[in-house]
């Protein structure tokens, strides 16, 4: 096990790399850098200067600077243009500035923002918290509605229960999350309806003031939302999944030898069947939390004006914050390596029949 656990974390380095040489290479074609965001904001600040300076001189009767026009509206000088490349680090080739980045990022040292005034590090470790919490939550959401329901399904199937209630499972499945998010949002914090919920955040002003009691209670009534509206889609799955399990054990040859001993059916089922068939399960639990973690972070956050790790990287990108952008990138992709890893350690740990060692990957 420890040579294939070796070859897995070897195997890391060149997977994170070529995320990250794809995602350089694409920002590379991509206009509207963060030095034409300064020089945009720089022109439009000259132009409303200009704008006041014009309207200045119209009511003082012509007077001003004796013609002269505002040094931003003849455009920057070069020099500006380069001390500002240099600064982050544009004057280099491409490649260059690759190898360095990844340099530092083997040592993790994402650098500082671009607009932001702390480093990128730092930023990472203040937002992980809410995001961790939204896919931990959720994920565990998830398994306790699904597996009940889904063996429920497996005992009682062809049903009335069973028809009605995948019916539901795959409307809920049909439901896109950012959807489902507004709609929790618009009857339930006070949209339209009720105001039950708060609308964004995580907590409420005065939170360190707060009793330890008080505080649970005002972060749970936080979460309540936004833990829903992403446990949808990962409930609806896991549900067909744990039925569908339980299905295939429960046709296999040795349900039908116990049944032949005369084992009652509770003890064929929780004494046979649920081991084996919780396996996959069981072992998917780090997989489908970095499911969650990575496909309902971004959205969710946004919605619910939840301050993560999804929310972090989209402004990121959208203003063009390098460092922060490509950090967080870094760690998405790092942690879902080392989750995939831990996923495959589960099915090991949990079944020790199972021999990654035999295999070639």
């Amino acid at each position: 096990m420890g040579a294939y656990i070796l070859r897995r974390l070897l195997l890391m380095i060149p997977t994170l790399i070529g995320i990250m040489v794809i995602n350089f290479t694409l920002i590379q074609f991509v206009p509207g850098g963060p030095i034409e965001q300064i020089l945009a904001q720089l022109d439009e600040e000259s132009s409303a200067t200009d704008r006041i300076s014009g309207g200045g001189s119209e009511v003082g009767g012509g007077g001003g600077n004796n013609g002269e026009t505002y040094q931003g509206a003849r455009g920057l000088p070069d020099d500006f243009i380069k001390d500002l490349e240099k600064q982050f680090g544009f004057d280099k080739p491409p490649l260059e500035r690759f190898f360095l980045m990844m340099g530092n990022y083997l040592r993790f040292d994402f650098g500082e923002s671009y607009f932001r005034s702390i480093s990128v590090a730092d930023l990472v470790l203040e937002k992980m918290p809410v995001s961790i919490t939204l896919g931990l939550w959720s994920t565990l959401l998830a398994y306790l509605i699904s597996i009940p329901l889904g063996i429920r399904k497996a005992i009682s199937e062809g049903s009335r229960f069973d028809t009605w209630s995948s019916g539901i499972i795959i409307a809920a499945y049909a439901i896109p999350s950012f959807l489902f998010a507004i709609l929790l949002l618009v009857l339930f914090a006070g949209g339209s309806y009720w105001k039950l919920f708060p609308l964004r955040g995580l907590t409420s002003d005065g939170f360190d003031d707060f009793t330890f009691l008080h505080q649970i209670a005002d972060y749970l009534w936080h979460i309540i939302l936004p833990v829903t509206a992403s446990t949808i889609g990962a409930f609806a799955t896991l549900t067909l999944l744990t039925k569908n399990s339980f299905l295939d054990e429960i046709n296999k040859q040795y349900v039908t030898t116990a049944r032949a001993k005369g084992l009652a059916e509770r003890q064929v089922f929780y004494g046979h069947v649920f081991r084996n068939a919780m396996l996959i399960i069981i072992a998917g639990f780090p997989g489908a939390f970095i499911g969650v973690f990575f496909g309902a972070s971004l959205i969710i956050e946004i919605v619910f004006s939840l301050d993560g790790l999804g929310r972090l990287g989209f402004e990121a990108a959208i203003n063009r914050d390098y460092p922060v952008f490509f950090g967080t990138l870094y760690v998405f992709g790092l942690m879902g390596l080392v989750i995939g890893l831990v996923s495959d350690l589960m099915y090991v740990w949990i079944d020790p029949r199972i021999d990654f060692e035999s295999r070639n990957t």
